[in-house]
């Protein structure tokens, strides 16, 4: 879609099917108008979550660590690095980074709200009402993505908090363990009312795996390396 600051935006295609979506919902509640605002919605909403992404990105530049590219899905985005940090600490601060972008744009909404009128009260007017959604999503995508599983970043958090006392391949192991039994708890909220739960669940459990098998393939390749050093 674009290259911005040497990385490569990408939208997959099945990410067209958001603001298709969400125009057709608001067409059925508002017609013509309410269609747009559906799609103009998730439009500024997934234009956040791009920012996130850029966080993660820009952050690991400071590191030396290159973003090949980011790409937009209808469940989030994906900034993918070249490789992992060597250090805990610059796993966390990447990690962290992209959450921290969404509580700069939530607080930058809860001002532009205050001044033209108050967060909580004021006028409601449309365009009031979708920056108080927009800024409640921020800081919800907060909260979702600093949950302690892999892939979303508060499995990262836990693991570069982790690696710092056990090393990279246990705290991965305990991380994803973690969030693999989070993902049963998702699992099971979902059977009793929430479908959406299951394919987060589906998602978590599959991500904390694919962590496991890759930092077993890093360590393996490490001790591969260092017993050709010795000789």
């Amino acid at each position: 879609m674009a290259r911005v600051v040497g990385i490569d935006v990408r939208i997959h295609i099945t990410f067209l099917l958001l603001p298709l979506w969400f125009g057709y919902q608001g067409w059925l509640s508002g017609g013509a108008v309410g269609a747009l605002q559906g799609a103009a919605f998730i439009l500024a909403l997934f234009f956040c979550v791009l920012l996130h992404e850029f966080g993660h990105a820009l952050a690991g530049r400071r590191f030396g660590i290159r973003t090949r590219d980011i790409t937009l899905l209808p469940i989030g985005g994906v900034a993918r690095m070249e490789n992992i940090p060597e250090k805990p600490s610059q796993e966390l601060v990447i990690a962290v980074a992209g959450p921290a972008v969404n509580v700069a744009i939530g607080s930058l909404l809860a001002v532009v709200l205050a001044l033209t009128g108050g967060m909580m009260s004021g006028p409601e007017t449309e365009w009031r009402l979708a920056l108080h959604e927009l800024l409640f999503v921020n800081f919800g995508l907060v909260v979702f993505n600093m949950i302690p599983a892999f892939p979303m970043d508060g499995g990262r958090v836990l693991r570069a908090l982790l690696a710092m006392g056990f090393g990279h391949l246990r705290a991965t192991l305990i991380a994803a363990r973690t969030g693999q039994g989070i993902a049963v708890l998702f699992a099971v909220g979902g059977f009793f009312g929430n479908p959406m739960l299951v394919l987060i669940a589906m998602f978590v459990f599959s991500g904390a795996q694919q962590e496991l098998k890759y930092a077993r393939q890093r360590e393996a390749y490490e001790a591969m390396r260092r017993e050709a050093a010795k000789t």
